[in-house]
């Protein structure tokens, strides 16, 4: 890892610590601490390696703790899969989101995207149902699923449901893993 020492108030506090508790994760004083981050000390190559160390430990430590109900979107919109296109251009609209799950007694039984709808322009269409042009479902997973197996997945779908004892808790796409980017 190489990083600008002189961004280390900005990388600490991303980290969510106080100078007292950074300084003590990297075995340096708080006064040291704060003389680097306010440019009146010009750290020694050992301190340098501490700090970054430190930053490195707390990096790996913070992203093994996010999973799922970390980021996923709760209240998820879905539709039946009878739902007219037509509404669901309207609900896609009015949410500014661009795909849903389909839901039949509290089972995910497919996904409408903008895509699919997209793929199946031909005359009628909006008079159309979901269930007629829905794509296959998109994985399912538990609140605590982890960040890698999360980003694995939306390399190769475009939404992942967030499922407990059966019943959908939420959604994660790829905008939400960008909201949650420091």
């Amino acid at each position: 890892m190489v990083f600008d020492i002189t961004h280390l108030k900005k990388i600490r506090k991303q980290l969510n610590l106080t100078q007292h508790q950074f300084a003590k994760e990297s075995q340096v004083s708080q006064s040291m601490i704060a003389k680097i981050e306010s440019g009146k000390l010009d750290p020694t190559y050992s301190y340098v390696k501490k700090i970054e160390k430190a930053i490195e430990n707390l990096t790996k430590i913070n992203e093994e703790k996010i999973t799922a109900k970390h980021i996923m979107h709760k209240g998820a919109i879905t539709i039946n899969k009878d739902e007219k296109v037509k509404n669901v251009l309207k609900i896609f609209s009015k949410n500014n989101i661009s795909q849903i799950p389909i839901i039949e007694r509290n089972n995910v039984i497919g996904l409408i995207t903008e895509s699919s709808i997209v793929n199946h322009l031909e005359k009628d269409l909006i008079n159309k149902t979901a269930e007629e042009i829905m794509e296959e479902s998109p994985p399912l997973i538990t609140s605590l699923a982890k960040i890698e197996i999360i980003t694995s997945l939306l390399k190769f779908y475009p939404i992942l449901i967030v499922q407990e004892k059966g019943k959908l808790i939420g959604v994660i796409t790829k905008a939400d893993i960008l909201k949650n980017l420091r």
